[in-house]
């Protein structure tokens, strides 16, 4: 069964509901939130009911303002094919608006869990709050869950080796400091930035360096550098190479992107929809006094991304 993705609680069809379900917002369905789909898919099996997992958008830290910088970790498109890997039949998404936001802890379990999704399981983290002013604790989830005739089960905290806990705000925070690698071990694969191929200014083209140029929208920005990447086609192939976040400071550039420049590789991918993994930093960003002087760095880069991402060669 493939999965189906639900944009509403209220009017399901038949089908749509009755599941065991994964509550949270699952921002880059980490090592964590796989914890917490894996408690809830043993109820599903147990109970013979489809595998649900229940997200909110926009994301309710947007909702009540209280992030001013992009920090998402993947899309819902993202979200959706990694859980869709998991197994995962039912994935909602359920808008996150003033209805929601308004509603007390009991009345979420009632009126969205219980009579929306008619859930005969909730999976939960540990730290799950829900409700009006987060009041929901896990406490409160079983106990309405047993007046409600719904089970629960709270999935305990995920560390790494190190005992970090792990957390989506972990993951950004590894981005921000260019620590892709660590963002990879708790996300249990490599951040990945999914965009649609657009034209830029073809100074690299010019300079021998053509790059895909994407725009970063909404996601967490890592360090501004150059990194070692590897890039899925739309056709599936994976293709190494060197991408730049930044704002171009060499050529007086304001806006920030993402432009990667694939190793061997000249094709046409103008509107295409890639994904690129962020693998290592090779360096911070750095204004250069020419373009002949990026030009040498940039061959530098190329080879060191090389040697990380094909050592055979």
């Amino acid at each position: 069964m493939a999965l189906h993705r639900i944009d509403r609680w209220k009017g399901l069809e038949p089908g749509e509901t009755g599941a065991a379900i994964a509550l949270g917002n699952f921002d880059g369905v980490h090592r964590g939130h796989r914890q917490v789909i894996a408690e809830a898919a043993k109820a599903a099996a147990a109970l013979k009911a489809p595998l649900g997992v229940v997200s909110f958008e926009p994301h309710p830290r947007v909702y009540f303002g209280r992030e001013t910088e992009p920090f998402r970790l993947m899309t819902v498109h993202q979200q959706s094919r990694a859980l869709d890997a998991l197994g995962v039949d039912l994935f909602y998404v359920l808008p996150f608006d003033d209805e929601m936001a308004a509603l007390s802890d009991q009345g979420f379990a009632c009126q969205v869990l219980h009579k929306g999704l008619g859930a005969r399981h909730v999976a939960a983290g540990f730290d799950i709050s829900f409700g009006k002013g987060r009041s929901g604790d896990p406490d409160l989830l079983r106990r309405y869950g047993e007046a409600l005739g719904f089970g629960v089960s709270i999935a305990q905290p995920v560390a790494d080796p190190d005992g970090e806990k792990c957390s989506s705000s972990a993951i950004r925070q590894a981005l921000r400091e260019g620590r892709p690698e660590r963002a990879a071990a708790l996300l249990g694969r490599p951040f990945a930035i999914e965009g649609v191929v657009v034209h830029g200014d073809k100074l690299g083209r010019t300079i021998g360096f053509p790059t895909a140029n994407m725009a970063m929208v909404d996601y967490v920005r890592p360090a501004f550098g150059i990194y070692a990447v590897r890039t899925r086609l739309a056709d599936g192939r994976e293709i190494p190479g060197v991408a730049y976040i930044g704002r171009r400071p060499t050529v007086e550039g304001v806006d920030e992107r993402l432009e990667v420049h694939l190793l061997d590789f000249d094709e046409d991918i103008y509107g295409q929809t890639l994904e690129t993994d962020f693998i290592a930093l090779l360096r911070g960003d750095e204004k250069f006094d020419s373009l002949d002087a990026m030009v040498a760095q940039m061959d530098r880069d190329k080879a060191n991304a090389r040697r990380i991402l094909l050592p055979e060669f």
